[in-house]
């Protein structure tokens, strides 16, 4: 199969009810959707392999002009088709039920509803399910006016009699004419009394784009690229886990880091290393019920019987399968391996720690909310960080040969530490001995950091000790109140980051593939969007905002053309990685939110850092 048979990955669009998500390609195949939840296996996945995935294809039959949106600050698709004949309209949702003070509910169906607006138009709907990530053809069995899928227990209703063709395709052919609609539905929740019409459809239509709009209504942000911001805030919203408030790096796995390459990896688990940017993005916009049950989830299995802080977790809370590979799929345009599951989980990554501490200390300043618990739950942390933050480790690129200290990780460290003192301080739920062993141990890194992470004959920070290399996430030190955002060293990282690691005049590699040693291979992959958008940051708190929003235009420019963001983009705009990417589209949140504060005179520059002491140089 040719490359070219595969869409660009940013011209998908995302579907989800916070329990699964689905992707949408241009053409209107749904080439991506797993059941009964974001980690559960495709039934659909032509994403990854064209003859082999699956899909649904909805489309109407001759149109000229096709034009698709989101119904504004919704995950509901909208698709406007022109034919000679007629003109007619379709959303594509998973269905939601109306706005619960205890979050979004799901209805457990994916509903595809077409309108016809005026004259006549003929529409197609040819379903091709492939349970079990393509594994076998779907075992359709009629059932009470709906098709029921044997193994998976899906159930397709609103096809009428039509019976399951070769390989268990599901045709049908339909004519609308004006002011007539067209309603199908994949139910995966097994509930065989549940019927799509086209009554239904519109009623489940209206409370899913209620659901979506009275949530995003809550923002209460108005500054720079507000309109990305928000949509970017629902973005996340979609993929957190209704039922534990977990938040999935992507919906995806196995999209390509560099097409044909081996950087495929599956991003449906929860790092605890967004937790900061997750708390502090969903404070800012006003969404504390979210933060809060996000907070609540990492806490719930923050610490492991073994004493260790996995770098992520599976979104029920529980621990990540071990890795697998899926050698009957060709992978996006045949990338290999397409893999399931991750084995980074039994990493140890130290900058964890800190992002957890970091967390917790925003939500406690904003709502204080912190429960005993968990705070119990917190200093487990630090005193696992205690006895860790002198060893090396995997780092947060997570390299598969061998530890190394990476000066990120030290960081975190510091941070881990930092906050800690400052939250305990506060609360009085510690000793003041213990407060002053976890001072001590903050200073400690600081200095180690400082001599050892910083090149003394190049005057800037290095990637791990004992480098010369940069990498892209020594830009959060001025984010997290490290340094100052205009200190020499702070300036001279900046710009060898940019020289070094810069592509494009807009993007920023995450390190140098072919002199950093990461046990996969040396090829070059895309630039990383997570540190191109922390640049436009890093240049803010650097003084150097007019740089900084040339940077952030250029960035936005380049979304997908229904505003969504993959894990990383090459020169020309290819967007590469799995997507959306919850990470990328938290980073715009936070560039946009410091650019907005760069223009007021009394604020601090970074709005992240308003829990933040400046630390002394």
């Amino acid at each position: 199969m040719t490359a070219a048979e595969f869409p660009p990955i940013g011209e998908y669009a995302l579907l989800s009810d916070c329990r699964t998500a689905a992707l949408v390609a241009p053409d209107g195949a749904v080439e991506w959707l797993c059941v009964p939840r974001f980690d559960g296996p495709s039934v659909f996945a032509r994403l990854l392999d064209r003859q082999r995935g699956g899909a649904w294809e909805m489309t109407v039959v001759g149109a000229t002009a096709v034009e698709r949106s989101y119904v504004e600050e919704t995950l509901v698709l909208r698709t406007h088709w022109q034919t000679p004949e007629g003109v007619a309209v379709g959303y594509d949702f998973l269905a939601t039920l109306p706005h619960d003070p205890e979050g979004v509910v799901s209805a457990g169906v994916l509903v595809r509803l077409v309108h016809c607006e005026r004259g006549a138009v003929r529409v197609r709907s040819r379903v091709v399910a492939r349970p079990d990530y393509g594994a076998r053809d779907a075992r359709w069995n009629p059932r009470d006016g709906a098709l029921v899928e044997d193994g998976s227990g899906i159930l397709l209703s609103g096809f009428g009699t039509t019976m399951p063709g070769v390989g268990g395709a599901v045709t049908t052919e339909t004519t609308l004419r004006a002011g007539e609609s067209l309603a199908v539905g994949l139910d995966y929740t097994g509930d065989t009394l549940r019927r799509i019409t086209a009554e239904t459809a519109h009623h489940l239509l209206d409370q899913s784009v209620r659901t979506w709009q009275t949530w995003s209504s809550d923002a209460d942000y108005h500054g720079v690229a507000a309109d990305r911001v928000r949509h970017s805030a629902v973005v996340l919203r979609g993929l957190m886990f209704e039922d534990t408030g977990g938040l999935i790096a992507a919906p995806t796995t196995s999209l390509p880091e560099r097409v044909g390459g081996q950087r495929n990896w599956d991003y449906r688990y929860v790092w605890h290393r967004d937790a900061a940017l997750v708390v502090l993005a969903l404070l800012r916009m006003g969404h504390k019920e979210e933060a809060g049950q996000y907070l609540r989830f990492l806490l719930g299995y923050c610490v492991e019987k073994e004493r260790r802080v996995p770098p992520m977790v599976g979104i029920g809370q529980t621990p990540v399968p071990d890795e697998k590979v899926l050698d009957h799929l060709s992978g996006y345009r045949n990338s290999r391996p397409v893999r399931i599951h991750n084995n980074a989980y039994d990493q140890h990554q130290l900058d964890v720690y800190g992002h957890i501490l970091d967390a917790a200390l925003a939500y406690q300043q904003v709502t204080g909310g912190l429960a005993e618990a968990d705070l119990g739950e917190l200093r487990k942390v630090v005193e696992l960080a205690c006895t860790t933050w002198t060893q090396p480790d995997a780092g947060v690129w997570e390299v598969r040969d061998g530890h190394r200290h990476w000066t990120n990780s030290k960081l975190y460290a510091w941070v881990c530490f930092d906050r800690a003192v400052r939250l305990f301080q506060k609360t009085g739920a510690v000793s003041d001995e213990l407060l002053d062993t976890w001072r001590v141990e903050r200073d400690a890194v600081r200095v180690d950091l400082l001599n050892k992470g910083c090149h003394p004959g190049l005057g800037r920070f290095v990637q791990s000790y004992g480098s010369a290399n940069v990498d892209g996430s020594l830009l959060r030190i001025p984010l997290v109140g490290f340094l100052e955002g205009d200190d020499p060293r702070v300036l001279a990282t900046i710009d060898r980051i940019d020289a070094e690691l810069g592509d494009a005049g807009f993007l920023v590699h995450r390190y140098d593939t072919a002199s950093t040693r990461d046990g996969i291979d040396d090829a070059p992959e895309g630039a990383f969007l997570l540190c191109s958008f922390e640049m436009v940051s890093a240049l803010v708190l650097a003084g150097r905002t007019e740089e900084a929003r040339r940077r952030f235009e250029a960035l936005c420019s380049h979304a997908g053309p229904l505003g969504l963001f993959a894990e990383e983009m090459s020169a020309d705009g290819t967007m590469l990685g799995n997507y959306p990417q919850a990470f990328t589209h938290l980073a715009l949140i936070e560039a946009a939110m410091n650019l907005d504060e760069a223009g007021h005179e009394d604020a601090l520059h970074a709005w992240a850092r308003r829990h933040h002491t400046r630390s002394h140089r």
